[in-house]
């Protein structure tokens, strides 16, 4: 969440004009969702918990005209009261029943974006967890290679001990990565070794947006600007930088865990109910919000498991 704060740190002490060029280039990314939601204005005016579906793509061309599947997605919900921000990925292949395409589905929840787009993404992780998505970011991460230079590089501990393109990586050894090093990190390896480095490389890049006021130039505003979309209002954003400015203070990951396994032929990921509740039990608690059943995945009865690559 506070990879958006990039934007507005440092406020008007940089003055008006760099006040307007930031405030064009915010907005120049909103897209509204076009799925029902809170109003997250007045939610974040209140100082109330909240959420934010972060999606990562992958892309060489503009990231308005892409139409494919996200490669990664994760749920963030921030509760300024207790400073608790919670960043829970959901795996890429989880089949679920999308809504409003019943004749493509099952299908996995990463081509719930490509099928109907944002709000067809939005909704879709709606129903599986039972939470209110208040707002959303599109990342493409072939264009975070900048953004990640001019923070002055991030602290990423790899998972495996590898090589490539040059680059030695060491199993739990701290590693200071410049954007073309992180962009090398997660490249390599399965899909679900992507998706696992993808969201370690944007959690660092979210800490150190953080703690660093010298972000605020318009070098980098430019380059993540035109690598995201987001509903997110430059109002809002102002809103976040003054009434979340400690929210970061305790952040906790987590996964969705499924299990391999062949849907209607395909090869995805199931979870079973009691996992769909544990996430959404903590979701709901970090948003304020009481107990609820967790939502329904819908998929069609699940044939022999498969081993993950």
């Amino acid at each position: 969440m506070w990879f958006v704060l990039i934007f507005i740190l440092g406020g008007a002490a940089f003055g008006m004009t760099r006040y307007r060029d930031v405030k064009s280039a915010v907005n120049s990314s909103f897209v509204p969702s076009g799925a029902e939601s809170r109003d997250v204005h007045a939610e974040l005016a209140a100082r109330k918990p909240f959420s934010i579906l972060l999606m990562g793509i992958n892309t060489n061309s503009s990231i308005s005209s892409y139409k494919g599947d996200t490669h990664s997605m994760m749920v963030l919900t921030v509760n300024p009261a207790t400073k608790k921000t919670t960043i829970t990925t959901i795996p890429h292949d989880v089949a679920i029943k999308v809504p409003g395409f019943e004749k493509s589905s099952p299908a996995t929840i990463s081509s719930a974006y490509s099928l109907g787009q944002t709000k067809t993404a939005v909704t879709s992780v709606e129903q599986l967890l039972n939470v209110p998505i208040d707002s959303y970011l599109l990342l493409n991460m072939d264009g975070m290679k900048q953004a990640i230079d001019d923070v002055k590089g991030i602290e990423v501990v790899p998972d495996v001990s590898f090589s490539v393109a040059g680059y030695n990586f060491v199993k739990g050894s701290s590693t200071h990565m410049d954007g073309r090093e992180a962009m090398a990190y997660i490249s390599n390896g399965n899909d679900y070794v992507r998706e696992d480095r993808q969201r370690a490389v944007l959690s660092a890049l979210l800490h150190k947006g953080r703690s660093i006021s010298t972000l605020f130039n318009q070098r980098l505003i430019n380059s993540v600007s035109g690598q995201m979309e987001t509903d997110l209002t430059f109002d809002s954003m102002t809103l976040l930088d003054k009434n979340y400015d400690e929210v970061g203070d305790h952040t906790v990951e987590d996964n969705l865990q499924g299990s391999a396994a062949k849907v209607s032929g395909q090869s995805m990921e199931v979870v079973n109910k009691a996992e769909l509740q544990r996430v959404t039990d903590d979701l709901r608690v970090n948003l304020g919000l009481s107990k609820a059943t967790t939502g329904d995945i819908e998929y069609v009865p699940v044939q022999a498991p498969v081993a993950k690559k």
